[in-house]
Parts: structure tokens; sequence; C-alpha cells
């Protein structure tokens, strides 16, 4: 053999041994992220879940790769997109922003692990059969904001004076609206408070439910743990200013949004917690075998902004309490 035809054998076998590794390498596997809120919205909380991930080793882009689908506060598209993700394969269903995600995911796959993240308690709402032992292909996070009713109003008793009215405002498609009002009217009974309870599941229903406030001059507003509320929190603040009336949420954004007072799970940890789920499924831990996780870190967030402009004083022992107090 001639020297220039050895080298040339040579080389053109070094250029095929790269892809012959590669082909013999497995597939990256693919995450799909199903959620009820809309991209923008949730960016601290997706990057909360990516930590999780980072935490199990799994990085996006690097050894896993993962396919995104927002629902954007509109229930009804939850189904399509559940399909849409089902027809890809992924390897872990990660159905997120709302017990809605996790029923549309549900539906479509048997198969698919799913990792939910859900504010309810998740065995009474029926996304397993039990905390300890899941059950069939469905794991994930608990936080049980219901049982926070009782909290959140004593806390705006700490910081209102003289209330005896109060509205729960709630959206009637959420799963969790029943658990929500049950423990919203013992703690206000409790309190020997009055409790309305106000539906809103569109603009124009929030619109409706703060001149309804309004004109039954209630004290205050509790505003439930809801993926279609949270987006339209913008709106529902802002009318709240409008009509000066204080506001008690579960999530911080509220707050930072210009809402008066919020106290709940911290979201964020609630994802990270949701991302080390998924890590643990795609190194084949089995969702049967997989106890749903609870998050138990809980944020008091306060807008000193708000307050003034309500003419409210927020007692030293509250602002001792808070994890944030905004300015």
């Amino acid at each position: 053999m001639k020297r220039r035809e050895f080298i040339t054998l040579i080389g053109g076998a070094a250029a095929a041994w790269p892809l012959a590794a590669r082909a013999q390498q497995p597939a990256m596997p693919v995450i799909g992220f199903l959620s009820g809120r809309s991209q923008d919205e949730a960016s601290g909380d997706t990057a909360a879940f990516h930590q999780g991930l980072s935490e199990m080793g799994y990085v996006g882009g690097r050894n896993v790769a993962l396919e995104y689908r927002w629902a954007e506060g509109r229930n009804e598209l939850l189904p399509d997109l559940a399909v849409d993700l089902v027809r890809l394969q992924v390897a872990v269903l990660a159905a997120v922003g709302g017990n809605n995600s996790a029923f549309a995911a549900i539906q479509m796959t048997s198969v698919i692990p799913i990792v939910f993240t859900s504010s309810a308690d998740s065995v009474q709402v029926g996304l397993v059969a039990s905390l300890s032992h899941p059950g069939g292909n469905v794991t994930g996070v608990s936080w049980f904001d219901t049982e926070l009713g009782s909290k959140q109003l004593q806390l705006l008793s700490d910081l209102v004076p003289n209330i005896s009215v109060v509205v729960l405002m709630v959206n009637p498609d959420s799963p969790e609206v029943a658990d929500q009002r049950e423990t919203a009217q013992k703690a206000a009974r409790d309190l020997g408070w009055k409790l309305h309870v106000s539906t809103a599941r569109s603009v124009s229903e929030i619109e409706v439910a703060f001149a309804t406030a309004k004109r039954q001059a209630v004290d205050a507003v509790m505003i439930s743990s809801d993926p279609f509320l949270h987006s339209r929190r913008q709106q529902v603040v802002a009318l709240a200013a409008r009509h000066a009336i204080p506001t008690i949420s579960s999530g911080r954004e509220w707050v930072v949004a210009g809402g008066l007072i919020s106290y709940g799970n911290s979201i964020a940890d609630a994802y990270r917690r949701a991302g080390l789920q998924t890590g643990r499924l795609l190194r084949g831990v089995k969702p049967t075998d997989l106890p749903v996780d609870r998050s138990t870190k809980f944020e008091l967030t306060i807008n000193l902004t708000t307050a003034k402009t309500l003419g409210l004083t927020v007692p030293d022992k509250l602002l001792v309490a808070a994890d944030e107090v905004i300015e």
C-alpha cells in the first residue's frame, strides 16, 4: 500500500470514530414542562425548578432537554398542551402552575411519570392515593395552602383595625375552591367576622367582585391561591388600590405588585423540590415509590407603601416577623 493511501485510510477511520461513539451514546432525556401560568410571570419559579434539577446532576442543554408548554392562565388549553408533550414521549412530565395542569397530564398518560406542584391536599383532591405511597405514575410536591386561611386572617386582624366583614375571592374553576372556602369560613367565624365569597374566573368578573366589595363596605379582600388570579394580580392590586381595600394573599408576588400583605408557602422552594423529584425519577426511581414531598418554607411579606396609602400603621411585631418588607 502506498504511503498516501495509508494516510488517507487512517484519516478516514479517525474521522469516523467520533460518529460511531456518538451513535452508541443514549439519547438525551427530555422533560416536559406543562404550566397553567405564563412564561414571564413564572420565570423565577422556573429557575428554582432548574436549580432542583441541577442539584440532582441534570442541567438543561447539557445532559437533559426541556420542552415547555404554557397555558397563560387559560385552563381550557391544558389538555391539548398535555397531549403535545405525551406525543413527544418525554421521560418525565412536570405538571405545575395549579392542579388543573396535573389533572390534564393524568388524563393523557398512565405511563409517563408525572410530577405535580399542588397547594391542596393532593390525596383529598384525587391526585394520589397516599402521600407516602402515591401509586400509579404520579408524585410531586404539596404545600397545603388551604390550611393557611386561619393564619392569614389573624395577620389581617393584627394589621387592619376593626375588621368585621371580609371577602374571599376565588376562581370557581379551581379544584381547591371547596377547601379554601371551608377553611376561610371557619377562620372568620372564630374571629367573629362575616365572610362573603366572590367568584372571579374572568377579567370582567374581577371588576364586578371589587365593585360589589366596595358596595358592601367590606374591610378586606382575601385572595385565594389560583393560577388565573395570580396571572391577573396587577389588575386585582390596581382595583384594590382604587377602592382603598386592603388585600392579603399567599404569594409575595402580590405584595411586590402593590398588595398589602401576603403569607404563604415559598413557591420557589416548592418548584425547587419539584426539580429534585424530577431528577429522582430520571435516575430511575418509580413514581409509585417516591413519596409526595411537602414544602414547609413559609414567607411573610408586607408592603409599607401600600400600608401608608391605606392609612395603616404596621405593628412592630409584624415588621420583626416579616421575611421581606417592601418600601
